[in-house]
């Protein structure tokens, strides 16, 4: 990508020139770290732990990587996964990159209607998924999506990372696509020749595409983030440096895998740094606080109700959480009280926030170590170097610093688009190659940036994105729902949850609603999506073109 004020994309002397790609990345941090611990998953089948060192995680991307590749699987074919945090996770995902696919990470909370259109819309050929997770048969749900019309028709294989359904490690499933359990689909690198797998990833490129995540827009309809190898080796090569993360450290990774925050944060920068990866597959305090005392973790990245959670647990006290010194947070509010119980209560040296979105490489903005507490509460930070951040009005004009406007984003972190959607890349991209993220904020006089509202009325539920325009769309179904408009309202917990501001059809019974309404949506959408209140009202507030006012329903109904 170019950008004509001379801001290069490729001027990083780390990151993307260091490693070159992300299997450049593996084979280095196996070389730097040797037997060092690299993985440390406790929730293995029937209660085992695997421990693995940077040696060992890169044998075992090694043989996925030729697995992938004997499945017939060529450079930039789309492969998914649908899994929550673990240790086949990361080695799925760095094997099927190490064969020069391109990985779609799919939310682990999806309905099978959500996981098939973006299967669909990726035209990915092979999935690796689990069967068990929360107790959800995730073959299953795409067997029901399947038969309700949701068809998926590149998927060519199917992966069981971890079961206790299959037998003999195959059951048939998605339109008569056959699914294979992981020491399987494994065995098969036997038909693929190291130095064949070791020629594939030779020739990946730091330009060629790495992933697609998908992410939604006011209209509902999920699109592919595009994001290159050296976009991802050069942005968390600075948020790694920026939050201090260091070889030796233990990570706790409760940030799902799915999310660029989990992977990318995750995965990614403890190659980088040397650090030990904790993954988690779902947060529960209990288990949390337990597995910090357990596994000495010291760095502990989520969503602020991760961190109220813990400081507000009656039995915090019992664990040892001493080890415990790096922080980051962000995607919601984040109270000033908070900043400085993290500091004071639990005695963490280093409590950051930042900004980001998947567009822009999941990293725009980030705090500094030695910003004040009213900063790192307030503000999401200063942009990342070589990456600028202006605000501007209606017009596209710039606004003076503490004025309000949408946030635009240029620079290296820039996705090169949506996949197969041009027109909706030409509406976030411009021609001077600046990002419209569609959030509205102020820079103070320091750089720092303050958001404080979302064109696209995105709120953000438990670190997840949220999209109104979507729920909205399922509520409508609903007979007795004449109008509805759903918003995010402050949660202790939670950071917002979803509100449905409902005008009932004639003859209605709006005392239902209340029930029947989430009822519905939990059917069809993930958990998180789910409105966790309704509200019953006359009308709905619009301006003279008809558009409903959700400024004036937060206003209303968000105390």
């Amino acid at each position: 990508m170019h950008y004509p004020d001379g801001v290069s994309d490729v001027t990083d002397p780390r990151g993307d020139l260091e490693w070159g790609t992300l299997p450049g990345l593996v084979q280095d941090a196996a070389a730097r770290f040797g037997e060092s611990e690299a993985v440390v998953d406790r929730n293995g089948p029937g209660g085992t732990t695997t421990r693995w060192s940077f040696d060992q995680l890169a044998d075992e991307v090694a043989t996925a990587t030729r697995a992938v590749v004997a499945n017939g699987i060529e450079p930039g074919d789309r492969v998914a996964i649908w899994a929550p945090n673990c240790a086949e996770w990361i080695v799925a995902a760095l094997g099927a990159v190490g064969a020069g696919a391109v990985l779609v990470p799919l939310n682990t909370r999806y309905k099978g209607s959500e996981a098939a259109y973006i299967l669909r819309a990726s035209g990915a050929r092979m999935l690796f998924t689990v069967q068990g997770f929360l107790g959800t048969d995730y073959p299953g749900l795409l067997d029901e999506a399947a038969a309700a019309g949701e068809s998926v028709p590149d998927l060519e294989r199917v992966v069981v990372l971890r079961t206790d359904a299959i037998d003999d490690g195959v059951v048939a499933t998605t339109a008569g696509t056959r699914a294979v359990g992981w020491a399987d689909f494994l065995a098969e690198a036997e038909r693929c020749e190291a130095e064949v797998a070791a020629g594939r990833t030779a020739s990946i490129s730091p330009e060629d595409l790495s992933d697609l995540v998908f992410t939604s827009g006011t209209t509902g309809h999920p699109k592919g983030a595009m994001t290159t190898h050296g976009q991802s080796l050069r942005t968390f090569a600075t948020w790694s440096e920026l939050v201090g993360l260091r070889a030796g450290d233990r990570y706790l990774i409760v940030n799902p895998f799915f999310h660029t925050f989990g992977y990318k944060a995750g995965i990614l920068a403890c190659l980088m740094a040397g650090a030990t990866m904790v993954p988690e597959p779902v947060f529960d305090v209990d288990v949390v606080l337990q597995r910090v005392s357990d596994e000495r973790i010291s760095v502990l990245p989520g969503p602020p109700t991760i961190f109220q959670s813990i400081l507000d647990h009656p039995k915090r006290d019992a664990y040892d959480l001493a080890t415990l010194r790096l922080v980051v947070t962000g995607a919601a509010v984040v109270p000033v009280e908070l900043v400085e119980a993290l500091w004071s209560d639990l005695g963490i040296d280093t409590v950051l926030t930042a900004y980001g979105l998947t567009e822009a490489t999941g990293t725009v903005t980030m705090c500094r170590r030695g910003d004040s507490a009213a900063v790192i509460s307030a503000t999401s930070g200063r942009a990342i170097p070589d990456v600028e951040v202006r605000v501007v009005d209606a017009e596209g004009d710039a606004v003076a610093s503490g004025g309000a406007g949408e946030i635009l984003v240029r620079g290296y972190n820039v996705m090169s688009g949506y996949f197969c959607d041009p027109d909706a890349t030409a509406a976030a991209i411009d021609a001077a190659g600046w990002l419209h993220t569609g959030d509205v904020g102020f820079l103070d006089g320091g750089g720092n940036l303050t958001i404080t509202d979302r064109l696209k009325d995105m709120y953000v539920s438990g670190g997840f994105n949220v999209y109104p325009a979507e729920v909205e769309a399922v509520l409508r179904r609903h007979p007795g729902v004449g109008q509805v408009a759903v918003i995010g309202v402050p949660d202790h917990r939670m950071g917002e949850v979803g509100l449905a501001v409902v005008v009932p059809t004639a003859g209605a019974d709006p005392s239902a609603l209340g029930d029947e309404l989430p009822d519905l949506a939990r059917e069809q959408l993930a958990n998180f999506k789910v409105p966790r209140r309704v509200e019953v009202v006359d009308v709905l507030p619009t301006n003279a073109s008809g558009k409903v006012l959700k400024r004036e329903l937060r206003a209303r109904f968000g105390g």
